[in-house]
């Protein structure tokens, strides 16, 4: 009876997840909001994977005021102030982003593979998962710096990976963590895996507990000034 009601919470979050991300490219490329840093337009919609309605919120409150078209609809010259602590959030929901495009394709590709390193999949994934963080994020980090500051493709790289290897290792960290409970505590016999839908809320919970633990990260960059608040 637990796993079947849990089931159903599952889905009903997946379902949350999946229409806050349709609803925020519907109203970016559909409304024509379009954001002046043009990763965040992708960076929005997969924040709405994990952090569903919480996302739409944050997205309505700090996304669409930088949104030209937004601000003529409400009559609105420039973008109002907004408070400091957006500045992180939006940071840390870019690093996120790059995980959790990483993590979802390095998790269905192990377990389409079957792949294991040492014999052990949680192993396989924890590298499988990192790796493809880091290559995605600082892809997504590279493209929101040089386009501001000018930098060749280099002289870019260099910076987005000195700006999001600590935040995105901070969130790995929160989500491997949490991972761990999963194989170990919550489901060790038997284990779930990617073709169940409850791993995939697990995976959620995972990301907001990855989001919790790369904000301190996150803050201790841009007061360093090694990261340019969002």
């Amino acid at each position: 009876m637990f796993f079947e009601f849990l089931n159903y919470i599952s889905w009903f979050a997946i379902a949350l997840g999946l229409i806050s991300f349709t609803w925020m490219l519907w109203d970016i490329f559909g409304n024509k909001h379009r954001q002046p840093m043009t990763i965040m337009e992708a960076v929005w919609p997969i924040t709405g994977l994990y952090l569903g309605p919480i996302a739409i919120w944050g997205y309505r409150k700090f996304g669409l005021p930088h949104s030209e078209l937004w601000r003529k609809e409400h009559h609105i010259e420039k973008t109002p102030p907004l408070p400091g602590w957006s500045s992180v959030a939006i940071s840390v929901s870019h690093c996120g982003a790059g995980c959790t495009l990483g993590d979802i394709a390095s998790e269905w590709a192990i377990f389409a593979i079957g792949f294991s390193i040492a014999g052990s999949m949680m192993l396989t994934e924890y590298i499988g998962d990192y790796l493809l963080a880091v290559i995605i994020g600082i892809m997504f980090q590279y493209f929101a710096i040089a386009p501001m500051e000018h930098l060749g493709l280099k002289e870019g790289l260099i910076k987005a990976a000195k700006a999001d290897i600590l935040s995105l290792t901070a969130f790995e960290i929160g989500l491997f963590g949490w991972m761990a409970l999963m194989h170990f505590v919550f489901f060790s016999n038997p284990h779930i895996h990617p073709n169940s839908a409850i791993y995939w809320f697990m995976m959620q919970l995972g990301m907001i507990i990855g989001f919790a633990t790369s904000w301190p990260a996150n803050v201790w960059l841009i007061k360093r000034g090694i990261k340019e608040g969002m």
